[in-house]
């Protein structure tokens, strides 16, 4: 894809996630357009990635031969209106938020090359797990794009119709534990570990945690009862129900 022109519609986090993920590569393109009406977000994507070309003008963008839509849900409907008179079936229009559905993106646009996909924040560092899907009707360079999009990690088809679940059941999942992970380590350095300390026994211990549960060969409860203490046992449940009444309904508020 490196004689193809990029634009992306959209200065926000996940626009500074994939120019980061192509960077760490050594991805390049013939130009890299960048639409942004906030112009401090756009001044500091510009200075963090000095190649992009940064504008103000949203049919300028939407002419690039690649098209990522890195808006918010709310925001895309209204946004289409604007573009879909430069937009063509030469095109490769990619949608990387959830509820707005392909056929609701075809409708708007009329074009047929269309890709939905819900990446992950850990494409900052190429680890990203990402699940995409096509339009039926998709028949432009399916190879190259593919292969672009491999760069941000681990990127697989999926039927459509799952991937609001991936949005909750991946693409937010480290929100549910960072900060968990922050208050953990400063309890470490209150203990008298080092911040490096406490980061590494972090790290190395919920990477094995996450192999023991999903590559042992055994069943979670027989993982989980490997510890016989529990220090925060008794508040499992309340912890579960949160996840069930935040989760679930912010899954029903996304799907199409």
């Amino acid at each position: 894809m490196k004689n193809k022109t990029l634009g992306f519609i959209g200065g926000g986090r996940i626009t500074k996630i994939f120019l980061q993920a192509f960077a760490n590569k050594q991805q390049h393109f013939s130009s890299i357009v960048v639409y942004e009406i906030n112009a401090e977000v756009l001044s500091e994507l510009s200075s963090q990635f000095p190649d992009i070309q940064p504008t103000d003008d949203l049919q300028l963008t939407a002419k690039q031969d690649v098209v990522f839509i890195a808006l918010h849900p709310p925001a895309i409907m209204d946004t289409l209106d604007l573009i879909k008179n430069v937009v063509s079936d030469k095109k490769i229009i990619v949608s990387l938020a959830p509820k707005i559905s392909i056929g609701k993106l075809h409708q708007k646009l009329g074009t047929t090359n269309i890709i939905r996909m819900i990446p992950n924040a850990t494409s900052f560092i190429n680890e990203g797990y990402n699940p995409l899907c096509f339009s039926e009707q998709y028949h432009l360079e399916l190879e190259s794009i593919s292969s672009m999009l491999e760069v941000l990690g681990n990127t697989f088809e999926v039927p459509e119709e799952q991937l609001e679940a991936y949005a909750i059941i991946s693409a937010m999942l480290p929100t549910y534990f960072w900060f968990q992970f922050k208050s953990i380590a400063a309890l470490g350095t209150q203990m008298g570990l080092t911040d490096e300390q406490a980061n590494d026994a972090i790290y190395h211990t919920m990477i094995a945690a996450l192999n023991t549960l999903y590559r042992s060969g055994k069943s979670t409860d027989e993982v989980i009862d490997l510890i016989p203490v529990k220090p925060i046992g008794d508040y499992e449940d309340q912890v579960s129900k949160i996840y069930e009444d935040t989760l679930l309904p912010l899954y029903n508020k996304i799907k199409p």
